[in-house]
Formats: structure tokens, sequence, C-alpha cells
């Protein structure tokens, strides 16, 4: 059972979420991968491989990690404003690696880590690139090559056979949890195909997606040693899911496309042809 959730759960969960980054494009994309796609199948797996307790420690502790993600998102969108995609991504890297050493020597309440995730993202936020006046091409329209999809889900095998770091103990284990590797395949690949304009959209995402992120982290480690693994991963995932659709609604829907199935777009071809053959009188009525 655990063998099959390293081998299959967490690629799973990327290739979906880069489904829909093509789909809706790179805001959607750059919030989806912040929530814990790969983080929590890491936690789910260390749980029922190490225990709750050791579970629940390693999700206190990945809300430090949250805070380098937000790091990374910053650095990286700061760096390929004049570097190369593959530059930009070391420095990013780099940055985030150091933020983890750090951050792994603390030891904070699931409470106090929230609060320094909402701070982080919020700082973070507001310190990333002005949105650019050119778009930066449109990530729906690229042309993807055949081996991203699998290309990605290889990444994240990676970051499941690293669990091994387990030996480190739930404290590192948790704060490297969150490691962007997702992200950065992501990011790179915007950045090398279309530029740092696209790029920066994306990672404007992040800090979007971390209170979803940061709540699953909390409930994780709050439920899963009265409730068991099983049912904290399932309450931590609906909580996770709520919370990024209420933020959504109050944060507005600039950042989200709007659904258009076959019959809404089949509803304004229909109103766009009346329109045109009876123009004329339409725009007198309105003058009137």
């Amino acid at each position: 059972m655990i063998l099959l959730l390293k081998l299959a759960l967490a690629p799973a969960l990327v290739v979906g979420s880069s489904m829909a980054g093509r789909r809706w494009g790179p805001p959607v994309a750059g919030t989806l991968v912040a929530l814990p796609i790969v983080a929590g199948p890491i936690l789910l797996i260390i749980s029922l491989d190490q225990g709750t307790t050791f579970g629940a420690h390693a999700a206190s502790a990945a809300l430090l990690g949250l805070v380098s993600l937000s790091l990374f998102a910053l650095i990286l969108a700061w760096a390929c404003q004049s570097m190369g995609w593959w530059s930009a991504l070391l420095v990013a890297w780099a940055g985030t690696l150091v933020a983890d050493i750090c951050l792994s020597r603390l030891a904070v309440r699931p409470g106090i880590g929230l609060l320094l995730v909402l701070a982080s993202a919020w700082t973070v936020a507001k310190l990333l690139p002005k949105e650019p006046s050119e778009p930066g091409g449109d990530l729906r329209a690229a042309k993807w090559p055949w081996w991203d999809l699998p290309g990605r889900a290889a990444g994240v095998l990676v970051v499941i056979v690293t669990t091994a770091a387990s030996a480190l103990g739930p404290q590192a284990t948790g704060v490297l949890a969150p490691f962007p590797i997702a992200t950065s395949v992501l990011t790179a690949f915007v950045l090398a195909q279309r530029g740092p304009a696209a790029a920066v959209r994306v990672l404007r995402g992040i800090p979007h997606g971390l209170l979803g992120f940061a709540v699953f982290c909390v409930l994780v480690a709050v439920l899963i040693k009265p409730l068991g693994a099983r049912v904290g991963f399932t309450l931590a995932t609906v909580g996770t899911l709520t919370v990024q659709l209420i933020w959504r609604r109050l944060a507005g829907r600039d950042n989200w496309p709007r659904v258009t199935g076959p019959g809404r777009r089949r509803r304004r071809s229909v109103l766009a042809a009346a329109s045109r053959r009876s123009g004329p009188a339409v725009e007198a009525g309105s003058e009137g």
C-alpha cells in the first residue's frame, strides 16, 4: 500500500495540476502547484510508515517549509528578470535550501507556524515584481513537449524517494517536504518558453495557494494523533479545498478562469449574430 502511494499518488496529483494549468493558464497553475500535491503525499506516507506522532511533528514543521517556499517564489521572480532559466532556478534553490537549513533548527506550534506562513505570503505578494504590461504569452497556447508530464512525475518520484530522509527526524523531514520540485519544473518551462512575464504570473499564484497549504498542515498536525492518519488527512484535504474556495471568492476572480461551456459559447454566438442583423435598430433604441 505504501509503495503504491509512493509510486502513484503524488505523480498523479502533479500531472492533474499540470493539465489544469495548461487549460486555465499561469495564475491558476501557480496556485495549484502551491497546494500540498507533493508534500501532502509525503506527510501521509511518513505518517503511515513512521506513526502519527512522527507525522504530526513533521506536518507542524512543514509550515516552516512553506516560509521557504514563499521565499523561493520571490527569489526566482526577481532572478529571472536578468538570468536564464537555469541560473535563476539554481539561485532560487540555493536560497530555499539555506532557509530550510536555518528553519529546521526551529520548532513552533501549528498556530505560530500558520501565522508565520500568512506573514511570509503577504510580504512576498507585496515584494514580487509588478504585473508586466505585456502578457508574456499564453501558457494555454504553448506547445508542450511529449516528455513534459512524465518528466514532472519523475521529478516528484525523486522527492518521494528522498523521504528516506525521515532518518533525519520529523523536524527536518517536515521542513523539506514542501521543497518546490513541481513548482520549479512548471516555472522553468514557462520561463524558457514564454519569458519572465509569464513566469512571474505563475509565481504570483504561489502566495495565494499557501493559505490552503498551511491550513492542511495545521489540520494534519492537530487531527492525526486523536483521529488517525486516514481520517485526519481526509478532513485536512476537505478543509484545504474549502479554504481555497472561500479565499477565491473573497480575493476576487481576476486570476481565475471563467467557466465557459459549449452552451454558453453557443448562446454568445447566437446573440452576436442577432446583434449584427439588427445593429442599426439596436443602436437607435439604445440612444433613445
